[in-house]
Formats: structure tokens, sequence, C-alpha cells
């Protein structure tokens, strides 16, 4: 009879560790397939600066310095050695687009031109999937890590060698509460 009680706990603990390791290997799946999302969608965004950056550069010949800003930036994301550097490298650039198309908008030439004006709602649709997969990957990036350390999956965990990994973060700048200033319409006495 103790026989039995023994080699129940013992089928317990082995389903459980099991199932256990099994549901870390798919969280993990679900990390690297949302990356593997936010990758495409970089890959686009990518693919189009260049496109904007040679229409828009003939209207902004006093912008050099922004445009130049905008394909530096691009060259060092697609070059980031590691998924680090690539999440800062992709903050750096998502600030230059900012910049650039903020801009863009001291331009009346530019705002007319058809060719500009597709660029940028294809910039902007693209801007909108990145943030969207972002947001996918931070919620499986907190699924995995909730599970890499509660007890007791953070035995398995542990001795199989899973890690916690890494949130796709904001830009600093992006961080910062902006400053709104009511005072220029109230009257003053």
């Amino acid at each position: 009879m103790v026989g039995w009680i023994i080699l129940g706990i013992i089928v317990v603990l082995v389903v459980w560790a099991v199932l256990s390791y099994n549901s870390l290997v798919s969280l993990k799946n679900q990390v690297d397939a949302a990356w593997r999302q936010i990758d495409v969608q970089l890959k686009r965004r990518h693919d189009l600066i260049p496109n904007l950056v040679e229409a828009v550069k003939g209207y902004m010949q006093f912008e050099r310095e922004t445009l130049t800003q905008v394909v530096e930036a691009r060259g060092r994301a697609i070059s980031a050695p590691d998924q680090a550097s690539r999440i800062a490298a992709e903050n750096q650039l998502t600030a230059g687009l900012g910049r650039l198309l903020a801009v863009m908008e001291n331009y009346p030439q530019l705002k007319s031109d058809q060719s500009v004006m597709q660029l940028q709602e294809e910039l902007t649709t693209t801007e909108n999937q990145i943030a969207f997969a972002r947001q996918a990957y931070n919620d499986s990036v907190m699924q995995l890590n909730t599970r890499v350390q509660t007890f007791p999956s953070n035995v398995i965990a542990q001795h199989f060698g899973f890690r916690q990994a890494d949130y796709f973060k904001a830009a600093p700048e992006d961080e910062a509460v902006p400053k709104v200033d009511l005072s220029l319409g109230a009257k003053q006495t």
C-alpha cells in the first residue's frame, strides 16, 4: 500500500515537471515569435526610410543634419549585434523619425507631394504596427518572466536554464512627462 502511494506521488511530480517544462518552452517560443513580429515591422520601416529620405531631401535642403541622423540611426539599427543594442538603436531611430516628421511640417510643398504623403502614411501605419507588436512582445515577456520567477516553476526554469527575457522599453525621451504651459491664454492683471 505504501509503495502505491509513493509511486503515485512520483507520477504526480513527474507529470508536474513535464507540464511545467512544456509550459516554459511554450512561453519562450511565444517571446521569440513576438520578437520576430517586431523584426518584420522593423524591416518594413527600414525599407521605407530610404524612400522617404530620398523623396524629401530635395525639399529639405536646410535640414541635412536631420536626414543624416535618420539614415545613421537606421544603419545602427540594422547592424546592431544583439537584442539589447537593437532595442536601443531602434529607439534612437524612432526619435529621429519623429524629428524628421516634425520638421516636414514646416515645408508646405511636402504636404502636397503625393509620393511623400503616401510614404508618410505607410510609415505611420508601420509605426502603429510596431507599437502593437512591441505590446504583444512585452505581454509575452511578462508571462515568461512571471513563470521563471514564481515557485514552483522557477525550480524547473533554473534546472533547465530558462532565463528572463528583456522588455522592449521606450526611449528615455518618450518616458519624460511633457511640460504643459497653460499660462499663455490667461489674462494678466
